[in-house]
């Protein structure tokens, strides 16, 4: 038998692994602000702009409604 893969409305990131890495949430914010249509330069700039914590931040505020950090 066969069965469809069941798609998710969100995306889960560990933040505890090599997806915890800044760089990584970097290139999946810019590849998600190019499917929704966002500023990629004006998020990697926040991204960049301060602490680890400060990615974290940006990165929530951008895509916490689709996105699941775990720590």
């Amino acid at each position: 038998m066969i069965k469809e893969k069941k798609l998710s409305d969100t995306l889960e990131i560990d933040l505890t692994g090599e997806q915890g890495n800044v760089f990584y949430l970097i290139g999946v914010g810019t590849n998600l602000c190019r499917q929704l249509g966002l500023d990629k330069s004006r998020f990697q700039m926040r991204m960049m702009s301060g602490d680890y914590q400060n990615a974290i931040d940006v990165f929530e505020e951008y895509f916490g409604h689709i996105v699941t950090l775990y720590v």
